[in-house]
C-alpha cells in the first residue's frame, strides 16, 4: 500500500474559500504493485501528472489550501466514481451500462496506463480493488468534501480547482491545422460545475499571465467537476489542464530547463486565484 491516501498543505490561516487539488500527480508507488505490473518502472508512470503537485505547492502562501494524491493514478485514479470498476480487470464485476472510460481501460481501479498499455498480465481480486477504494479513494475523497465543507462554513461558498496536466498529443485531434494550440484547458462541464463568473476569473488568470487558454475541449472535466460542481449551491468545481511540454520532458517524465520558469510565473496564477475566493472579492462581486 502506498504510505499515505493524501497529502495536505494548509495555510496559517485559510483567508479563500479556494481549494486546491492534484488527484492525478501521486507518486508512491508500492513495491507490490510494481512486482505485479507487466510493465517497467518508467512506463508505469505515463499517466502520472508528473510535477503538478509542485507548480501548485504554494497556494498555502495565499491562503488557500492544496490537497494532493500520495498513491500513483496507475494504482488508483482518484477523478473517477467509486463504482467506476472494470468488469476486464476485476473479478466478479457484472457489465454495467456503456461508460467509455471504464470501456477504455481508466476506470476508477486502471486497467491501462497512457497509449492503451496492459498495466497487469491478468485479472485482479475484487477484494484487491475494493482495498485501494477503501484506503486511498474514500479517504481522499473524505477529506476533500471535508476541505470544501469548511470553505463553505467560512466564506459562504466553497471553490476546487482540480489541477491536472494534459500530453502535447491530446490536443492533436482537436486543434485545426494554423491554429493556435491551447496552453491551458478550462473544463467546467459546459457551465454545470462553476458559475459563469468564477470561471471568467479563472480563465483571465491565466490570460493576463500570456497563457492561451480554451475551454471544454478536448477536456472539460471527469469525476471530481461532475460531483463536486453545484454551483446553484455556492460550489463550485473547475478542472485545469496544463500542457505538459510547457515545463516537462514527457518522455523522460522529468522537468524541462522552463520548468522553474514556468512555476513562478503560475505563482501569480495562483495568487489571483485564491483571491477570487477571499471574502471581500467576493462580497464585491455581488
Amino acid at each position: 500500500m502506498p504510505e499515505h491516501a493524501y497529502h495536505l498543505s494548509e495555510p496559517e490561516v485559510t483567508t479563500s474559500c479556494v481549494v486546491f487539488a492534484s488527484p492525478h500527480s501521486g507518486r508512491d508507488y508500492p513495491w507490490s504493485f510494481l512486482r505485479s505490473t507487466i510493465l517497467d518502472d518508467h512506463v508505469i508512470r505515463s499517466s502520472e501528472d508528473a510535477y503538478v503537485d509542485r507548480l501548485f505547492d504554494c497556494a498555502p502562501q495565499f491562503g488557500a489550501p492544496l490537497l494532493r494524491a500520495g498513491a500513483p493514478r496507475a494504482y488508483v485514479d482518484l477523478n473517477r466514481a467509486l463504482d467506476e470498476l472494470d468488469p476486464a480487470l476485476i473479478e466478479g464485476v457484472r457489465r454495467g451500462g456503456h461508460n467509455p472510460r471504464v470501456a477504455s481501460g481508466l476506470g476508477v481501479v486502471p486497467r491501462v496506463v497512457a497509449g492503451g498499455r496492459a498495466i497487469y498480465r491478468g485479472k485482479l481480486p475484487k477484494a484487491e480493488a475494493e482495498m485501494r477504494l477503501q484506503r486511498i479513494w474514500k479517504p481522499y475523497h473524505a477529506r476533500l468534501q471535508g476541505l470544501l465543507d469548511a470553505a463553505q462554513t467560512t466564506f459562504g461558498e466553497a471553490i476546487l480547482i482540480d489541477c491536472h496536466s494534459m500530453p502535447r498529443e491530446a490536443l492533436d485531434s482537436t486543434v485545426r491545422s494554423g491554429m493556435p494550440r491551447p496552453e491551458i484547458v478550462i473544463g467546467d462541464r459546459f457551465g454545470a460545475s462553476a458559475s459563469g463568473e468564477v470561471v471568467e476569473r479563472v480563465e483571465s488568470a491565466f490570460a493576463t499571465a500570456g497563457l492561451k487558454v480554451a475551454r471544454n475541449a478536448p477536456f472539460a472535466g471527469a469525476f471530481t467537476t461532475q460531483h463536486y460542481g453545484r454551483p446553484s449551491r455556492g460550489q463550485h468545481a473547475i478542472q485545469i489542464e496544463i500542457d505538459r511540454a510547457i515545463y516537462m520532458d514527457e518522455a523522460t517524465i522529468r522537468p524541462s530547463n522552463d520548468f522553474h520558469a514556468f512555476r513562478r510565473l503560475l505563482r501569480g496564477v495562483i495568487a489571483e486565484i485564491a483571491a477570487i475566493g477571499h471574502r471581500e472579492q467576493r462580497l464585491a462581486a455581488e
